[in-house]
């Protein structure tokens, strides 16, 4: 397999936790290659534009079971109307969000990313020799 050529992506739909006014409904792309196979990408598009969120697969596994991540991004299970679900918190010199999805959404996106590349096998997919030669622009 060519290096970079494997990609999963995923349409999730997460919603936006307002206090005191509910949830507002936000479409995420998530996102996941061989080419960089220690993380996950969270494309949020919006009338203005779009924001990329990179964070570790390993912390999205994790939230999943436990409450984990430190700084910017956060992540926790929960329950809403009966519903198995994932908090997000996203933090930033701009603002703080918390976004709810369904546990089942986010897993299925997992699971296709480990099918891709197993947990505990991601090094065998980071080639740091060609990852020195693009930073310094040369050939190895």
């Amino acid at each position: 397999m060519p290096k970079g050529s494997a990609h999963v992506d995923a349409e999730v739909e997460l919603r936006l936790v307002v206090p005191e006014s509910g949830k507002v409904p936000v479409s995420v792309e998530f996102g996941y290659g061989v080419h960089d196979p220690f993380a996950v990408t969270a494309s949020f598009r919006g009338d203005g534009g779009s924001i990329e969120w990179v964070f570790a697969r390993d912390l999205l596994r994790e939230g999943l079971r436990r409450p984990t991540g430190e700084g910017d991004v956060q992540v926790w299970p929960g329950e809403a109307d009966g519903t198995e679900v994932v908090l997000v918190s996203l933090s930033s010199p701009d603002g703080h969000a918390v976004l709810e999805a369904d546990a089942a959404d986010l897993r299925d996106f997992l699971d296709r990313t480990h099918a891709l590349v197993p947990p505990g096998a991601e090094s065998r997919h980071v080639h740091v020799d060609d990852e020195l030669a693009e930073l310094l622009g040369r050939a190895v």
